[in-house]
């Protein structure tokens, strides 16, 4: 499953492959929610999350919680896009 920089870049493909089945893509989010299980890894999830959203800039919320319901991951990502 990765690190925490590998988990969220391999959630970002997957929202930009869904986006794309829409015939939209990731200039269309305008939210992202992150729900990870060690926020000391902030700056790990904040990088893949810029080398995705760049210029864009979607209002972009982080927040520890104590697990998510796979104990593997490390990192879930809701987004809100406007297609």
């Amino acid at each position: 499953m990765g690190d925490a920089y590998e988990q969220t870049r391999f959630i970002l493909e997957t929202i930009e492959k869904a986006l794309r089945e829409l015939d939209a893509d990731l200039s269309h989010v305008v939210r992202t929610r992150m729900f990870v299980t060690d926020i000391s890894k902030w700056e790990e999830i904040g990088k893949a999350h810029g080398e995705f959203f760049r210029e864009i800039q979607p209002v972009a919320t982080m927040v520890e919680v104590k697990a998510l319901i796979d104990p593997r991951l490390l990192v879930e990502i809701e987004v809100e896009a406007i297609v």
